[in-house]
Parts: C-alpha cells; structure tokens; sequence
C-alpha cells in the first residue's frame, strides 16, 4: 500500500511539472526610466516650487539658490564692462566737446601769435635791407617767429588727433580690454542662470533630498523621479525560453492588482552581466544556463501611464 502511494505521488509531481512547463508564466516588474536633477554650483535654496508626488514639464523651474558669490562677482563685471567701452569711445572718437573747444581757443591764439610774428619778420627783413636794424634784433625777431610757428603746427596736429581719436594701437588695445571685460560679464551671467533648477524632461517628482536653507554641493542630486512616458514591463528568462522570445514579438502583459492584459512590443533582448561566467559545465555535466532580460514596451503608452512603478506583472510563454 505504502509503494502504490509513493508512484502516485511521483505521477503527480510529474503531471504537475508537465502542466507548469506548458504554462510558464514568468514575472516582471512595471518600471520607468529613472532621472535626476542636480546642482551645478553651490548655494543654498531659498525657494521650493514643487512637493514630492507633483509632475513637472520640461522647463518648469523646480527650486531657486542663491548665490552671494555670484553676485558680487556680477557687479564687479558690469563695472568693468562700463569702463572698457568708456576706454574704447575715446580712443575711437576723440576728446570731448569740451576737450575740442579748449583747443580750438588755444590754436586761434597761436595763430595770432605766429601771424604777428610773421608780419614783424618781413617789416624786418625790408628794414635790414635798408640798414634801419641790426642783424641781431632781426636775428632775434626771427627766432621768435620760428617760435610761434613751431607752437602754432603743434596745437593744429594736437587738436587733428583729437579730432580723429587715438592711435590705431590705442584703438585695438581698447578693444581687447572691451572683449575681455564683456566675456567676463557673459561668463558671470551664465552662473548666475545654474541658480534656476529647471526640469530637464517631463518628470514626476519622487523624491525632494534637501530643504530651505541647506546647502546645495555641485553634483549634488536635488531631485530624482521619473520621466513622463517612459514606462515599460522587465522581465528575467532563462536561456531555454529565448526560443520563444523574438525582438519585435507582439504579447500580452498581465497586470495582477489591475485584474486586466495589456498588447506590448518587446523591444529589447540582452543578456544580464554576472560577477562571474562558467564556460565549461560541471563534472555531472549539468547545464548552466545564462539569463536574459527583455523589455517590452506597451502598445499604448495612455493605457499604462496609470500603472504604478515596481508592481508585478507576468507573461505566459
């Protein structure tokens, strides 16, 4: 009696093991692509705009920091922009007006000092002619000319230079000094935009990892989530089931807590990595077999944006 019961319980466990194999089911998990939001210089936050659970589009700014550092090395820059291009109008333009009208007085004296100085000359020279001077009193009359015409040409090619600006050189040196100052402020303005967290993708907010007030490190992550759309099933199989898996198959995806079947694409086969592969069998000759994940995509993307992350869900091969 004892004998009969044990065949019937190994006929049973073979019945059973028949019936499971023809049935497999395997389970998976609903997962999203994972994202995270980081800080790229440091400051501390000041403002919130969203709360754990919310759903942020691309663009939405998500926290504000703020940046004394920053700041401070903003003013210093448009200081310094404001003087470089002060620096390059003069050399390109000139003097002032004020500056021009000095030395226009300036040369209309000398002028009338050289035409003075011109007129006695040649009332001299008829005179030295006739012996009425001496050649040292003309000598001298002569050398204050020369005098007044030297100061006269002076204040003409002061007041051109004025007139034109600087000296090319000057010009270009003025200009470098303009560039470096502007870069230097586009650079100052590009760290003080990093104080706005903004949402790279859509996304929904999962996790929030520091509040008002703290300090935020460069690559610190301030928010992890989730993008929008991305939702997809995981599976693990073994190498004897791939010959029922093939890239592109359309299946049916079972959602347990959702009592209902979703049309899925598998879009990805790929082998798991392990920390260690066995190329020969062991000596009783048994098969090790690698394992696979494959990834399928639903069909409609609307139908599953409900599901939540991490619930299982299986496939019948």
């Amino acid at each position: 009696m004892r004998k009969i019961i044990t065949l019937v319980a190994i006929a049973s466990l073979f019945i059973g093991c028949g019936k499971s194999k023809k049935d497999a089911q395997i389970q998976g998990k609903v997962e999203k692509e994972q994202i995270a939001v980081v800080s790229k210089i440091p400051g501390k936050i000041i403002q919130l705009f969203v709360k754990e659970g919310d759903l942020a589009k691309k663009g939405d700014t998500l926290a504000i920091l703020d940046l004394p550092e920053v700041d401070a090395k903003k003013y210093q820059a448009e200081g310094a922009v404001t003087s470089a291009k002060a620096q390059y109008n003069m050399a390109v333009n000139g003097a002032t007006e004020n500056q021009i009208k000095q030395l226009e007085a300036k040369k209309q004296g000398l002028k009338e000092q050289y035409e003075f100085a011109q007129k006695s000359i040649k009332r001299l020279s008829n005179m030295l002619k006739d012996s009425l001077v001496s050649q040292q009193t003309y000598d001298e009359t002569f050398a204050k000319y020369q005098g007044a015409q030297a100061q006269y040409n002076a204040v003409q090619a002061e007041l051109d230079e004025a007139k034109r600006g600087g000296r090319i050189e000057q010009q270009n040196m003025a200009l470098g000094q303009k560039n470096r100052a502007i870069g230097a402020l586009k650079e100052v303005e590009t760290a003080d935009k990093e104080r706005y967290i903004i949402a790279p993708q859509d996304m929904s907010i999962e996790t929030i990892t520091l509040n008002l007030g703290e300090l935020a490190l460069p690559g610190y992550t301030l928010f992890n989530g989730y993008i929008t759309d991305s939702i997809y099933f995981r599976f693990t199989v073994l190498e004897s089931q791939l010959n029922m898996i093939k890239k592109g198959q359309e299946v049916m995806v079972h959602i347990p807590y959702k009592k209902k079947d979703l049309k899925g694409i598998i879009t990805t086969v790929k082998q798991l990595g392990a920390y260690g592969n066995i190329a020969t069998a062991y000596p009783d000759y048994e098969m090790q077999e690698s394992l696979f994940e494959i990834k399928i995509t639903p069909s409609d993307s609307e139908e599953a944006k409900d599901l939540f992350t991490k619930t299982t869900v299986t496939l019948s091969l």
